[in-house]
């Protein structure tokens, strides 16, 4: 259809683990000349997903979709499911292993910090840099340049060489570049995390007017309730595959219900877990300060976060670091919990034991919040289980005034005080 700005038909991305430039320069010049005939590329044959070897990863399992002009689409899925890969596609930065993309106009990507900006070069020079690689002219660059410069927030650092700013700052002028030399389709990956929340609130109100002026949005980000509110269209990405797509509010669901679903099983049965393994962590339970297994935790009360763990080896582990991600409803992280923040790394663990951690008051409003569970053994990943499990919070009488908090007001519950003075 004449409003389809991106086509994606059945698009498939291999990677060969462990290999750098496996190619010789015949591979690459017969690869080369088979995509300038459009024909399939014969060192690219991906044949049966049965046959996968160990030393070869799907990152894309025919994937399809369509996006229409003016769409701003949300692509969201667990970490490693496959998005920044399906951007890096679009974006040109690298090819499929199979598969054809299809769009109508120009791309603008922000992928990642360091993406897109030549370091030696000032801010100034990378805008007029990048406005050229869009196919601009210097005059409609110029045309755009105060309005780059005061959106970045950056004009004391504009003619400093961008290898010396921050990151925060790098991302400003970044998304500032990309959203304001007017490509007719414009990506962006989770990088916008980098920055400070009030950027970011400024970021999402102008990709909402870029696709209100009938340009093209492409958004992948963990935070679901961003998601909800910028985008009109979802794809959901599980393995490399497509899991869901359609309106936002049905993929988003289909997200959560999924995450739902995998939190609920055990520990010990779980197959999607990352890591060597040296420590594996095998069951979860709450535990209240008479050190009695609950299912809940009262509102306001300490509760102990109880992990068993087994090692591979029958040998001491040293060095090991444990961490805990809490999620809200949206999946959005609302706070970490980390042996090496509190400098209480694990010197050395026997073979197998328990890990508790203790929340001598848990400042959550009731309800069921997921956690992340972490794990390194000697600097390396030994156990990583997204949605490891879930914390339910029942209500309370926190202030002991008898009055339950407002549950519209944010997830958090800070006890407090009130006085005056004369």
């Amino acid at each position: 259809m004449s409003d389809t700005v991106i086509q994606v038909e059945n698009l498939w991305k291999e990677y060969r683990l462990g290999v750098i430039n496996h190619h010789t320069l015949t591979r690459d010049l017969q690869s080369w000349w088979a995509r300038v005939r459009g024909k399939e590329d014969p060192n690219s044959q991906i044949g049966s997903v049965s046959t996968e070897s160990e030393d070869r990863f799907w990152a894309l399992r025919d994937v399809s979709f369509e996006v229409k002009q003016g769409d701003i689409l949300g692509i969201i899925g667990r970490n490693g499911a496959g998005k920044s890969t399906l951007l890096k596609i679009l974006s040109q930065v690298t090819a499929p292993s199979k598969g054809e993309v299809r769009f109508k106009g120009r791309i603008a990507s922000l992928l990642e910090v360091g993406t897109g900006f030549h370091p030696e070069l000032t801010g100034r020079e990378n805008i007029f840099l990048n406005g050229a690689i869009l196919g601009m002219s210097k005059a409609d660059i110029r045309k755009k340049l105060d309005e780059i410069i005061a959106f970045a927030e950056i004009e004391k650092f504009i003619d400093t060489p961008v290898k010396r700013y921050s990151s925060g700052m790098y991302v400003r002028l970044a998304f500032a570049v990309a959203a304001h030399l007017e490509p007719e389709i414009l990506i962006i990956d989770e990088v916008l995390a980098v920055g400070d929340a009030q950027f970011q609130k400024k970021c999402l109100g102008k990709m909402e007017n870029v696709g209100k002026e009938g340009r093209t949005v492409l958004f992948v980000s963990h935070n679901m309730a961003a998601v909800l509110g910028l985008c009109s269209q979802g794809v959901l990405l599980e393995q490399g595959s497509i899991a869901s797509k359609g309106k936002v509010t049905d993929v988003v669901s289909n997200y959560l219900d999924a995450i739902s679903s995998s939190s609920r099983a055990s520990i010990a049965d779980r197959t999607d877990r990352k890591g060597n393994q040296q420590l594996t962590f095998t069951s979860f339970e709450l535990k209240n300060s008479d050190g009695q297994i609950i299912d809940n935790v009262r509102l306001g009360k300490s509760v102990d976060l109880v992990f068993k763990y087994q090692s591979s080896a029958a040998a001491e582990l040293r060095n090991v670091h444990v961490a805990i991600g809490i999620h809200g409803k949206f999946d959005e992280n609302l706070f970490h919990l980390s042996t090496s923040v509190q400098g209480a790394d694990f010197e050395y663990l026997p073979p197998s034991g328990e890990i508790i951690c203790r929340l001598p008051q848990l400042p959550l409003q009731p309800g069921i919040y997921c956690f992340n569970l972490f794990s390194t053994v000697g600097g390396e990943i030994s156990d990583w289980l997204q949605n490891a499990g879930t914390i339910e919070i029942e209500t309370g009488n926190l202030f002991g005034s008898g009055k339950l908090p407002p549950p519209d007001q944010g997830p958090f519950l800070v006890s407090h005080s009130w006085h005056y003075n004369t």
